[in-house]
């Protein structure tokens, strides 16, 4: 067990230092590509923070040779939105209370409201769909998994022909020297996508270390594999996203901080469920349903928030209990 402590802590710090590189590195082959700052985020960096859990969905509905195998797949396309709309948006209300400066300020006040109530619309319209068709069975189910595919495309459509909020744009002077060339004012294009790519590619592996060893400290704890999926493999998938979050909020670019996260929602509510849908029955246990239904309290909660221009560090920072909630159902009920 102490083996398994020391590599969580090793990969988490892993992780940490190559998001450092990845946000660094987005943010340059943005800037390349005449991307908008606030699609950076939703996009670009959400894209690619978001292919550790699609691929822990892919593999486990693709080659999983047990429905208990399956199932893990579709416990953390639910899971992934659940830490996403909770954990994570507690994480940046927490940066924002460490900070005095800010802490007692209106977060709104630092990005558009209007575009993040827009995006998380968008998600919950999406999720609540895909949670429905959780509930019925039917024999064309698995062709609706196309009409996710087709919704985050049109996202991905929407936000890049969006030149942005001025309240969420930054100027030149906020853009960092890109890491791998420090000292040049003006790197070359292929110096970004190599210093992006590269961060992926440890972030991706240091992720599967971390999920492992959860999997190891699950049955330490007595949860089955399918509670590991769904209470702590999410927290170990989301952590990219979490973590980039943190970096640009103590930068002061709270729209790529929240912007990454809602993008990022917006992958789990389509990718990991076509894949679902196509691989699977996708029927819904009470314990998923049990997530999913904290996952939209959440999202009504920072939609009403967000309506009312009344988000706060600490209100951000409750979303945390709503996830303590879910856990304390899923350990009363199911454990």
């Amino acid at each position: 067990m102490i083996v398994t402590v020391a590599l969580l802590l090793v990969s988490a710090v892993v992780i940490y230092l190559a998001c450092e590189f990845f946000v660094n590195g987005v943010e340059w082959v943005g800037h390349r590509f005449g991307v908008s700052r606030t699609a950076v985020g939703t996009v670009l960096a959400a894209f690619g923070t978001a292919l550790p859990e699609s691929v822990v969905t892919l593999v486990a509905v693709v080659f999983g040779k047990t429905d208990a195998q399956k199932d893990i797949g579709v416990g953390a396309a639910l899971g992934g939105p659940l830490a996403l709309s909770t954990l994570a948006y507690a994480v940046v209300g927490g940066i924002f209370l460490l900070d005095r400066a800010r802490a007692r300020g209106n977060i709104a006040q630092e990005f558009s409201t209007t575009r993040l109530a827009r995006d998380q619309a968008w998600f919950l319209v999406v999720f609540v769909f895909k949670v429905g068709l959780g509930l019925v069975a039917f024999a064309w189910k698995p062709w609706l998994g196309w009409l996710f595919l087709a919704a985050y495309g049109l996202y991905v459509w929407r936000e890049l022909r969006s030149e942005g909020h001025a309240a969420d744009e930054v100027g030149e002077e906020w853009r960092e020297a890109l890491k791998l060339r420090p000292h040049a004012e003006h790197p070359a294009t292929a110096w970004a996508v190599l210093q992006t790519g590269a961060a992926l590619v440890v972030i991706f592996f240091a992720s599967q270390l971390f999920v492992h060893q959860l999997e190891t400290v699950g049955p330490w704890l007595g949860l089955s594999p399918q509670l590991v999926a769904l209470l702590l493999s999410p927290i170990a998938t989301e952590l990219p996203e979490i973590l980039n979050a943190v970096i640009w909020v103590r930068q002061g670019k709270t729209s790529l901080a929240l912007g990454n996260i809602s993008g990022a929602m917006m992958i789990q509510a389509t990718v990991p469920s076509a894949l679902g849908l196509f691989f699977t029955a996708w029927l819904l246990s009470p314990a998923l349903l049990w997530g999913a239904a904290i996952t939209m309290v959440a999202i009504v909660a920072m939609l009403g928030l967000l309506h009312r221009n009344a988000l706060t560090a600490r209100r951000l920072l409750a979303m945390a209990g709503l996830y303590a909630v879910f856990a304390l159902g899923v350990a009363l009920r199911w454990h």
